[in-house]
């Protein structure tokens, strides 16, 4: 249940219509607030005295002109403003992939733009309505109009701001850095500050549970299906972890006994969805980094330099989990393991970091120097054998493709260089020859998953 709630906040937060939605309702109970605080004359104030009246202090026309001029420029820059996020939205969606749009439309402060504009339309036209002139029982609420002026003046600094805000918002840096933000947040929610415990040896295969629903894993409650299993006296083995996409009728897990409802306790502790979602998943703000490098080294668009910023923004990924530990997807109740889920391992993380840009850099030597520095940085914080020889092998896989792709002789011997450097770096970790990195994983194996002195 608390899966499926957080995934519902989670959508919640990706419908662009709900703030500004918001927003106009709050504008329409301010001005029925106003209007009503002007004909009840609460404490004795009375707004069309001269005395007392600090705001508006016009008549009925008046007043019906400028609410209706607050009302007709505001709805117009409104469309203004929708105009403007919808070209920024096509603009980030040619450069840096229609999957970051998800970052422009839940950016909280393009809906607030949009909703303070609809918001002080609705709010004059509301109190437009209760403006009455001498031949109607006249009314002017001097109070509301003030209200209507204060959000006309605070429409316009909006304006202002919106117009930088987007500037700076689809600058590619801006939302590279914005994504790293996102992955920060998911390594600390999602690793551990002390060793998990492991899963048993032999994964015990029983029943298969079938999924009735299709689509991208999103949520999984594990609390919920370990405590189900502990109470059942069972152990469950999933086969999925979120974001991976489900078949409708695929196996998703294996019970150890036959129990019933099962398939009613499984498939509650799943929630689907149509697209990804980066509440549980790991990799999903590292795939959102890796599209922008990638688009950013396709021949159209031809921008080594955003590939290298994004590079530099995974290595500070990857020094941030050498502090931490991944989980291992077992989950345990009284020190009995009763649930076992993939997850993602330091080799399925560094294989979605760096795979796809090494193969598309294509003979770029500023990229694939990039990713031979940041690895040898990496390296020199990571403390585990496993881990290092996992970087090990992603250095030989990059000095590979330079050794094939890059024809220019001084542009392969600095590469070399790099990559020799990054063999020392690690040379006080194992003993190596120089410029052997299959050996140095050699050295690396028999002692993977130790801590290194």
């Amino acid at each position: 249940m608390k899966a499926r709630l957080e995934a519902w906040i989670e959508w919640l937060g990706d419908q662009f219509w709900l703030r500004p939605a918001l927003i106009v309702l709050v504008c329409l109970g301010l001005a029925q607030l106003a209007v009503w605080l002007e004909t009840a004359q609460v404490a004795g104030y009375d707004a069309s005295s001269p005395d007392q009246n600090w705001g508006y202090s016009g008549g009925a026309e008046g007043a019906r002109a400028l609410l209706s001029a607050v009302a007709s420029s505001t709805i117009g820059v409104a469309g203004t403003t929708f105009s403007i996020t919808i070209a920024a939205l096509t603009l980030a969606s040619g450069q840096m992939g229609p999957r970051l749009l998800r970052n422009f439309t839940r950016d909280a402060r393009n809906q607030i733009v949009l909703g303070i504009f609809l918001g002080t339309f609705a709010y004059a036209l509301m109190v437009l309505r209760t403006v009455r002139t001498v031949q109607e029982s006249p009314f002017v609420p001097h109070l509301a109009i003030s209200g209507a002026i204060a959000l006309a003046l605070l429409s316009i600094a909006t304006l202002v701001w919106f117009v930088h805000h987007i500037a700076t918002g689809i600058n590619v840096e801006t939302v590279v850095d914005a994504v790293h933000s996102d992955l920060r947040d998911a390594i600390d929610a999602r690793t551990l500050d002390a060793a998990d415990i492991l899963p048993p040896a032999e994964t015990p295969r029983g029943g298969p549970v079938a999924s009735t629903a299709g689509g991208y894993l999103q949520a999984l409650g594990t609390d919920g299906l370990a405590d189900w299993a502990h109470e059942h006296r069972v152990v469950v083995v999933l086969r999925i972890r979120p974001g991976d996409y489900v078949p409708s009728g695929f196996p998703v897990a294996f019970v150890s006994a036959g129990v019933e409802n099962a398939d009613d306790a499984i498939r509650r502790a799943l929630t689907f969805g149509r697209r990804p979602a980066a509440l549980q998943d790991l990799e999903y703000s590292v795939r959102q980094l890796v599209e922008i490098a990638v688009r950013a080294l396709s021949p159209g668009i031809n921008d080594p330099m955003t590939a290298g910023s994004v590079i530099d923004h995974l290595g500070d990924a990857l020094c941030r989990i050498a502090r931490r530990h991944l989980p291992t997807g077992a989950v345990s109740r009284e020190g009995r393991v009763v649930l076992v889920h993939p997850v993602t391992d330091y080799a399925g993380l560094c294989d979605a970091m760096l795979h796809m840009i090494r193969q598309n850099a294509a003979g770029s030597v500023h990229v694939l120097a990039r990713l031979l520095d940041v690895l040898a940085r990496v390296s020199e914080v990571e403390r585990l054998t496993d881990r290092v020889a996992e970087l090990i092998r992603h250095a030989d896989l990059v000095i590979a493709a330079a050794r094939r792709d890059v024809s220019d002789p001084d542009d392969l011997a600095d590469l070399e260089e790099r990559y020799r450097r990054f063999l020392r770096a690690v040379r006080g970790l194992f003993t190596i020859p120089q410029d052997e990195g299959a050996e140095a994983r050699a050295a690396a194996s028999p002692r993977s998953g130790s801590a290194l002195p």
